[in-house]
């Protein structure tokens, strides 16, 4: 191989790794999730709703840790971005707002969720949610389960639509104080798996 063509393949790998979060990760995780919030989301939510939705929607959920699918995309040691998938029944939303058990899904007949995807805005557009989205739909088949259901924020609609998702309902989720926040309910289904759901 040439130097041309290896700087080439050096030049086209990414910045940035992606592996499985740890419990370790979950403090890097509590400062991205609400800088990446208040810039990526500013376009599409007032100050109040995106304050308000800090913690209880938008936040850590340390249960996809424990289950082992949340992925972290690290740069220089620095968690740059997060997503996941889940096989329990909470559909959006950080375990500090949960109250009782998150009950396991059933492949043969409920559908996995994508879970709460942050970037870093620095970070933005550079691939990180396409390449988590990528390694939680692999997971997802993987696990059995045919299909997939998310509450999509209105800034990750365009990602999730380009991956064949589809919009299925427009949602308003509450808050405190009388406030709610957009979302819009989104699936896909999985021509590689045989779950009917």
């Amino acid at each position: 191989m040439s130097s041309s063509q290896r700087d080439k393949e050096e030049a086209s790998k990414p910045e940035w790794t992606i592996r499985i979060a740890t419990p370790e990760d979950v403090p890097a995780l509590e400062q991205l999730i609400p800088l990446s919030v208040r810039t990526l989301q500013a376009p599409y939510y007032s100050k109040t709703q995106m304050e308000l939705a800090l913690g209880p929607v938008f936040g850590v959920d340390r249960q996809l840790i424990l289950d082992g699918t949340y992925f972290v995309a690290v740069a220089a040691d620095d968690i740059v971005g997060c997503g996941g998938w889940s096989r329990r029944d909470s559909i959006y939303g950080s375990d500090s707002a949960r109250t009782g058990d998150d009950g396991l899904l059933d492949p043969r007949r409920d559908p996995a969720r994508i879970r709460a995807f942050f970037v870093h805005p620095e970070w933005a557009r550079r691939g990180i949610g396409r390449a988590i989205l990528e390694r939680c739909e692999e997971a997802i088949v993987s696990a059995g389960f045919g299909k997939a259901v998310m509450v999509a924020t209105l800034a990750g609609v365009p990602l999730y639509l380009r991956f064949g998702y589809r919009e299925d309902e427009r949602i308003e989720i509450g808050l405190s104080e009388g406030v709610t926040i957009a979302g819009v309910r989104m699936s896909k289904r999985f021509a590689s798996a045989s779950c009917p759901s």
